[in-house]
Formats: structure tokens, C-alpha cells, sequence
């Protein structure tokens, strides 16, 4: 018989050869025998106090003759994958038996029926092996989502609960002879990422590392897990386990799972599961479909190139399951796409960076050391208000969302808890990525239990050692987070280009080298300070960033680069005018020089062509420190654009003065809407076709805002 190793080698040989069938409903077998509270305590249980009716995990010990029974029909059908019957064997799931303490045993005794089954056919084919899956199901609930209406940031159980809930069955499903490890029927990603972490945790712990499978469910028409992600949203806060398979199965029928299915078969680069229900349920919570209708929607899955791995759900059969493989047996297996290196980030909705796209902005008004009104708010426990702040910064533009709670009398890790918690319900927020902003680990890592997205962390660096910084990355790459690695060492901050080169190339070789850290999830910060303080040394310090992030661009492939942008126009504060085009100037040349994002308070940038000539001119001096007298130049003129507004033009202003061609194309240049309905209907009345308000002064506007996004003097938020 062969042993593990020879199997995870004939696994994978398979998987190039032909599409493998993992097997079909469990549950709806052991329902078909009709069993009875008596058959279900056998004489071990007879006397539990709790019932125990429709714990099917439980069988594996009272009844394993029908598991193995049903678990040799599906392998005679055709399967390839036995899963074991452990999907509720959870702490949280057996709670509702009271058979909590049961739980290793039932992982331990589910792997080795499935085992002893999968061994018995593999004897009678010994060209073709059988191989076991062990079930981690997604319990009975969900990390990412309130159970009380009237509290939306309560959780009933929390990250670390789920994991030691997962570390202990899969002790259990390991030591009963499991080939992988399947996480699967997944309706909240943030279970899903505890299962994985503690999954890669008992794989170090114990120096076995089996193939993971991870499967999703779409719960409905909406093509969203329960919790709210999208199908390739899902699949990027996922894939840093580096699954054998991914896929989708159950709440859906073949026939609605296709266009997820496909959608997953073009975005991950790893094989592709499915195992759909057989239809979806009647009245009676029956399921109709037929192995011949369930059979001729899968075929066609095969011939379009969307499988490697098919098999059943709820409703399914071992007749669905030999009419499937029948059906797909003529089809090679779905081919790996090549996907392109990227930053593949995701809240509710995916997220992706590289060096083609545009500058990414970082919305920074939900970090307390950034904003004076945050800060306020969440000293008052005011959330409700703090919720608005995140939701303008969305509203404004921000693609991702910083997020800092440190502040000396703030309990910093209990108020990211409770905000990440919040936002976690607000669909218009959670929506995009969040980047969790902290000094102290203890707080990052708090923030990284609560985001069933792929995140940043903000950040790490060498500057408490090598080791800890190695430390802090592994648990970000298990965590599933991209991180910023600020330019510090054991020496200091770096403050020179060529400082800041020697620690991002150090810490670049050891991230990826060492820790295997992925380059593209690597972020730069390679520190901005502030300019035009009237200290010589400080004078270059916009050109010292503006070169590293060019170094780090050409030098480090894949690393990207980002910078607390505000930091530069430090010395300006009380002038926003000044600071505005401070920052417009600035990000207009980092960008050419390979920033890939900024902390910006979005919707505060000014477009770079429209700050006045003179102000323009003297910031260029001083950013790009062209002369010795630009600080005092540019303090020479500040007061004249000093005020409480900003360099921006009124909406009032004489703009609307122009032709209404040109009224609509400056409001798309410059994101006003406060007139757009009143100047489309006026422009409208002077064509001959609607559709030329479209062709005409609309898609002349959208030409220039692509030709100032194009030469970067132009930032997201403004439009």
C-alpha cells in the first residue's frame, strides 16, 4: 500500500492527467437510511442527557459500518476524493450536543474510515488511487458577522476560538490518515482565514504540511458569500495558503454556479473545484435534479475548461456522481492560467495593484494621530459619527482606508477591535481594503482578526532586530495580509536616498528569501519628511523620497511604494492652500518615480496644471530643493493663498459663465455634480440626439480627465 508521501505524488499526477471526482452529499445518504435517535446513541450514548438526532458526525462512532457503506458507494460511482464525514466535528458545532470533548476522536475516527475505504478500492485499482480529504466544515458561526441586530460590532465567537476549534480537528484528521486538508462550504471568509491559519500552524507545529483544498459557497443570485465578498474577492483573501484547489460548492445548483465558476477558473492560478448542489431545494427541501440533468450542466463546465476537481453537494448520489464522471471523463483538465504578479488586495469587492496602475489613494482621516475630529469621536465611543468619517473617505475616493488607534489614553486594541467590528457591517465602507495602522503588534494583530479581507499591515521594519521583523512577517503572510515596511533599522530611520536604499534592498533580500514572503505584497515606506523647515538638512528630503522610490521601482521586482503624504507640508500646517499644492507638486514627481500610493486625506488634492503659476512654481523649488532660497521664497508668498478654503475653484465661480459644453467638461475635470443634471438637460435641448451629449462635451471631458490622470497631474479623489 502506498504511503503518504507516494500518494501526494500520484495526487498530483492525476491532476495533470484527467479531472478528478471528489465524491457527493453525505448528508443526503445518511438521510435516505432514516435513522432514528436510538440509531444515532447506539449503546455507548444511550444514556447521553442531550439529543443527538442529526449529529451525522457522531455515526463515525456508533454507526461507521453506513458511513463506510455510503463512502464505498460514492468510490464505486467513480470518485477519485473521499471527504470525511467531520464537517461539524468543531468544538463550536458539537456545543449544540454537548459532545465537545469528543471532538478529536471524531477527526481521528472520520480520516481513518475514509481511509480504510479509499485503501480497499486502491487494492482493487492499484493504477489509480483513492485519496481522503479531511473536512474542516465552516461551523455553526461566522466571525464577520453580528448575530444581534441591535449591535452590529457583537461577535459570539471570535478569531482565536475558531482556531483552536480548527487546530484540534485537524490534529485529529492528520493523525487519522488524511492525504489533504479540504476547508470547505465557506460563507464567511474570516472563518475560513482562522481554518487556514491554524491549518499552516499545526503543519509547523507538528512538521507535516498537507495539500489544502479551499471551497466556497455563493449563497445566492447576488454572486456574494454570505458575508458579503465577491468571488474573486473571496479567492485573493484566500490564496495565500497556496491551495492545491480552490473552488465553489453547495447553496447553488451547477446550472447558477457557472458564471462564479468561471470567474474563479480565469482569476486563480491553482486547480479549480466545484461541487454543486443537485439543483436547488423544492418546497419540501427536496432536491429534483437528476443525475442526468446535473450530469449534462457539469459536461459542459469540462468542455469549457473551467474544472480539475467535480464532484457533488447537497441533493447528490452516487448515480449523480457516476453520471458526472462519466460525462467529464473525455475532457482534459482545466490548464493553470499564467496570472501576472500583483497586489492582489479585497474587502467585500477584489482590489488589485502593480506597477501599471494608477496611484492608489490611502483615505487617512481614520487614523487618530492624522485627525484631530477621529480622535475625538472615538474618545467619546462616539462610533456611529467615526463610521461617517470612514464612509466620507470612501465616498471622496479613497481605495483603501487607514486605520490608527494609538493614543496613549485610548485602550488602542479594543477600539480597533470594535471599529473594524463596525465597519465589518457597512457594506459602502467594508467594500474596500483596510490597512491597519499601528505601532504596537498587539494592535496590529488584533486588526488582522477581524478583517475577513485581504489588508495591509502598517507596518513592520528591522527596528527592534532582524529576528522580530522575520517574526512579525511570517505572521502577516499566515494572516493573509499584505505589509509596509517602513526604511528603519537597528540604526535608526533612514533619512538619506542612500539610507534608504540600503534598507529596503536589506529587508526586500530578507522578506523574500528568507521568510518567502510574496514581493508583490511587499510595500516600501521609504519615509517623508518634511520640507521647508528652515534646516538646510531637511531641504532634500522630498528629492531623497522621490529617488528611493525610483530605486525601488528599477532595483526590488515586484515591491511597490507608498508614503504618509501630509508628513511633506509639515512645516505649512494652518495653510491647507499651500499644503495642498505641496502635495500635488510632490506626488506629480514621485509618481513619475514609481510611488504606487499615498496617505492622503482624499478629495484634498489639487490638480497640478490648476495651482496658480507663482505658488506652483515656488513649491517646485523647494520640492525638488532647486535653489537655496526656495524655503524662503515660498514663505514669502504664503500668506496670499492663506485661508480656510483651498486653492480649488468656487463652484459659484465664473466658469459658469461658459458655454454648457464647456461647463460639463470642466465639472468632469474637476468632480463638480452640484449642476450636472441642469447642464446635461440644457445641452440635450441644443442637439439633435440625446446620444450627442454623450459623443460630444461627456466624452471630450472624460478625454481630458484621461489624458491628466495619464501624465499623473491628476489624483482619483478629485473625480
Amino acid at each position: 500500500m502506498l504511503d503518504r508521501n507516494a500518494r501526494l505524488k500520484a495526487l498530483q499526477q492525476a491532476l495533470q492527467e484527467r479531472i478528478l471526482i471528489l465524491d457527493g452529499g453525505m448528508g443526503t445518504m445518511i438521510q435516505s437510511y432514516r435513522l432514528e435517535e436510538a440509531d444515532y446513541r447506539a449503546e455507548r450514548f444511550a444514556d447521553w442527557p442531550s439529543d443527538v438526532k442529526g449529529n451525522n458526525d457522531l455515526l463515525l462512532l456508533t454507526q461507521p459500518r453506513i458511513i463506510a457503506d455510503i463512502e464505498k458507494a460514492y468510490l464505486d460511482a467513480g470518485a477519485d476524493i473521499l471527504e470525511t464525514n467531520t464537517f461539524n466535528a468543531t468544538r463550536v458545532s458539537q456545543a449544540d450536543y454537548d459532545m465537545e470533548e469528543l471532538v478529536y476522536e471524531l477527526n481521528v475516527a472520520g480520516a481513518r474510515v475514509a481511509r480504510e475505504v479509499a485503501d480497499a478500492k486502491t487494492l482493487e485499482t492499484p493504477d489509480r488511487p483513492r485519496f481522503v480529504a479531511g473536512v474542516l466544515g465552516p461551523t455553526s458561526r461566522t466571525c464577520s458577522i453580528s448575530p444581534d441586530v441591535n449591535d452590529p460590532g457583537y461577535r459570539n465567537v471570535t478569531f482565536d476560538e475558531l482556531v483552536e476549534n480548527y487546530t484540534e480537528a485537524t490534529r485529529g484528521l492528520i493523525e487519522g490518515g488524511a492525504d489533504l486538508i479540504l476547508i470547505e462550504t465557506i460563507f464567511d471568509t474570516l472563518n475560513a482565514k482562522a481554518a487556514i491559519f491554524a491549518v499552516q500552524q499545526v503543519f509547523e507545529e507538528d512538521g507535516v504540511e498537507l495539500p489544502i483544498m479551499i471551497s466556497g459557497t455563493i449563497t445566492d443570485a447576488s454572486g456574494r458569500t454570505l458575508s458579503g465578498q465577491t468571488t474573486e474577492a473571496f479567492w485573493n483573501s484566500v490564496r495565500h495558503a497556496k491551495p492545491i484547489s480552490v473552488g465553489l460548492n453547495c447553496a447553488l445548483g451547477a446550472k447558477d454556479l457557472r458564471p462564479y465558476l468561471e470567474e474563479l477558473a480565469n482569476k486563480a492560478d491553482t486547480h479549480v473545484s466545484a461541487h454543486p448542489n443537485a439543483g436547488l431545494p423544492n418546497a419540501f427541501g427536496e432536491y429534483d435534479e437528476t443525475p442526468a440533468e446535473m450530469a449534462a450542466v457539469v459536461e459542459e463546465f469540462a468542455a469549457s475548461g473551467f474544472l480539475n476537481i467535480i464532484g457533488g453537494c447537497c441533493g447528490t448520489t452516487p448515480a449523480h456522481i457516476q453520471a458526472i464522471a462519466e460525462a467529464v471523463a473525455k475532457y482534459p483538465p482545466r490548464v493553470i492560467p499564467d496570472i501576472p504578479k500583483a497586489c492582489r488586495l479585497s474587502g467585500l469587492e477584489p482590489f488589485t495593484i502593480d506597477r501599471s496602475s494608477l496611484f492608489v489613494n490611502v483615505g487617512e482621516r481614520t487614523n487618530i494621530t492624522g485627525s484631530a475630529k477621529f480622535a475625538r469621536l472615538i474618545r467619546e465611543e462616539n462610533y456611529t459619527e467615526a463610521l461617517e468619517v470612514a464612509l466620507q473617505q470612501v465616498e471622496a475616493g479613497a481605495q483603501i482606508i487607514d486605520i490608527n488607534m494609538d493614543e496613549g489614553m485610548l485602550d488602542s486594541k479594543a477600539a480597533m477591535v470594535r471599529f473594524l467590528n463596525l465597519i465589518a457591517g457597512e457594506p459602502d465602507i467594508s467594500r474596500v481594503p483596510i490597512m491597519i495602522d499601528s505601532s504596537k503588534w498587539e494592535v496590529i494583530e488584533a486588526g488582522l482578526k477581524c478583517i475577513q479581507g485581504k489588508g495591509i499591515v502598517n507596518s513592520i521594519s528591522m527596528k527592534e532586530g532582524v529576528e522580530q521583523f522575520k517574526h512579525h512577517a511570517r505572521l502577516c503572510k499566515r494572516y493573509g495580509a499584505a505589509v509596509v515596511v517602513m526604511a528603519f533599522d537597528e540604526v535608526g530611520q533612514a533619512d538619506t536616498a542612500a539610507r534608504k536604499q540600503e534598507i529596503c534592498k536589506r529587508s526586500y533580500d530578507i522578506l523574500v528569501n528568507e521568510v518567502g514572503f510574496p514581493p508583490e505584497d511587499i510595500i516600501f515606506d521609504p519615509n517623508i519628511f518634511a520640507v521647508a523647515t528652515g534646516i538646510e538638512e531637511h531641504n532634500n528630503y522630498a528629492v531623497d523620497f522621490i529617488e528611493a522610490c525610483a530605486y525601488i521601482r528599477d532595483e526590488l521586482p515586484y515591491a511597490l511604494s507608498s508614503g504618509g503624504v501630509s508628513n511633506v507640508s509639515f512645516s505649512f500646517r494652518g495653510n491647507n492652500p499651500v499644503r495642498e499644492a505641496i502635495h500635488s507638486v510632490f506626488l506629480y514627481y514621485a509618481i513619475q518615480n514609481g510611488l504606487t500610493m499615498g496617505i492622503v486625506n482624499a478629495g484634498q488634492l489639487e490638480i497640478y496644471d490648476e495651482i496658480p503659476k507663482e505658488l506652483r512654481d515656488a513649491v517646485e523649488d523647494v520640492v525638488l530643493n532647486r535653489n537655496d532660497g526656495a524655503t524662503e521664497a515660498l514663505l514669502a508668498i504664503a500668506d496670499k493663498y492663506k485661508g480656510d478654503g483651498s486653492v480649488k475653484e468656487a463652484e459659484s465661480e465664473e466658469w459658469r459663465s461658459l458655454p454648457v459644453d464647456k461647463r460639463l467638461e470642466h465639472a468632469l475635470v474637476k468632480g463638480i455634480t452640484a449642476f450636472i443634471v441642469e447642464d446635461t438637460e440644457e445641452c440635450r435641448q441644443q442637439c439633435a440626439r440625446p446620444i450627442e451629449v454623450i459623443e460630444g462635451p461627456l466624452m471630450s471631458g472624460m478625454n481630458v480627465v484621461g489624458d491628466l490622470f495619464g501624465s499623473g497631474k491628476m489624483f482619483l479623489p478629485q473625480w
